[in-house]
């Protein structure tokens, strides 16, 4: 069988974590699925209809996390550090069980998720990916956040900045190319925030499950955390983690260039709706053997596509 077919995992994945915003204990199921199932939460603590399609069509809020809601109103939220962590190890199938309404955060990062991944290993199947071709440049701009992408001969290349006032986050940009790139401290760089933001948070219901445990907290000039940060660019390597999660909402590995200043979760929806939107500007295909770019020839890295 080819590695540029469909994977899915080799056996089922079992875990448990408090989650961010709600501060519940959450149980999580992820079940290996058939060839063009995709990605589907299920809500096994609600009855009825209780499967959410990974889509972008499905997300309700992108306010400071990722919340998907299927017609019935059931809902799953912070999504964004799973679907990275299933994209960049190459998940194209799978069922994740769910008995609360949100993902539990683990520390920040898709570095859990990974490594369980991983630890599992994946069932090659004799389907090949299908993969979306972006073929006309998309823009999107709300005030000062602006976010476009546009063709690409063989990857998907993320190139996100930062601005901050606060002087410790400041502004920070980096690119990445996601089928190529050492990926590492992507998925090792945690959420983050400002210390003054934390009780504003709390008073919105939210980030009830926070903690320095699972995210970085910025007080004036100083990183709360021990230890400070993972890798000198975290900042703005996590947007490029949740920009990865929430890019996988297409249903398929995408081949485009994506270019974004002070964007997020909302951002990166509103661009996939514009290019989805018209036919024209995208193609979906099957990556075969015999259809693969003469550039992905003998390139070792195609670990996310393939």
């Amino acid at each position: 069988m080819s590695i540029l077919n469909q994977k899915t995992l080799k056996t089922p994945i079992e875990f448990e974590g408090i989650t961010l915003h709600k501060g519940k204990l959450a149980k999580v199921k992820i079940l290996p699925a058939t060839p063009n199932t995709g990605i589907i939460f299920k809500r096994v603590d609600v009855r009825g209809d209780n499967t959410i399609e990974a889509n972008f069509h499905n997300v309700s809020n992108a306010i400071l996390c990722t919340t998907l809601t299927n017609s019935s109103g059931v809902s799953v939220s912070t999504i964004e550090h799973l679907m990275a962590a299933l994209y960049g190890c190459g998940v194209d199938n799978a069922i994740i069980e769910i008995n609360k309404e949100e993902v539990p955060i683990k520390d920040g990062s898709s570095k859990f998720f990974v490594k369980v991944i991983e630890n599992v290993g994946l069932e090659i199947s004799n389907i090949p990916i299908k993969i979306i071709k972006i073929l006309k440049k998309i823009n999107f701009t709300d005030g000062e956040k602006t976010i476009s992408i546009e063709p690409s001969k063989t990857s998907l290349e993320i190139d996100f900045e930062i601005k901050f006032k606060n002087p410790i986050i400041g502004n920070q940009r980096n690119a990445i190319n996601v089928y190529e790139s050492d990926l590492t401290d992507i998925y090792n760089s945690r959420t983050f925030c400002l210390f003054e933001d934390v009780e504003k948070l709390r008073k919105m219901n939210l980030a009830k499950g926070g903690s320095l445990e699972n995210a970085i907290v910025v007080k004036d000039r100083k990183i709360l955390n021990e230890g400070g940060l993972r890798n000198k660019k975290e900042f703005v390597n996590h947007k490029i983690l949740d920009c990865m999660g929430d890019l996988y909402l297409s249903g398929h590995k995408i081949i485009g260039k994506l270019v974004c200043s002070q964007g997020g979760h909302k951002l990166t929806n509103q661009l996939l709706r514009k290019v989805f939107e018209d036919n024209q500007n995208f193609s979906i295909f099957e990556l075969k053997e015999k259809n693969i770019p003469h550039s992905f020839i003998n390139k070792t890295a195609l670990k996310s596509i393939a």
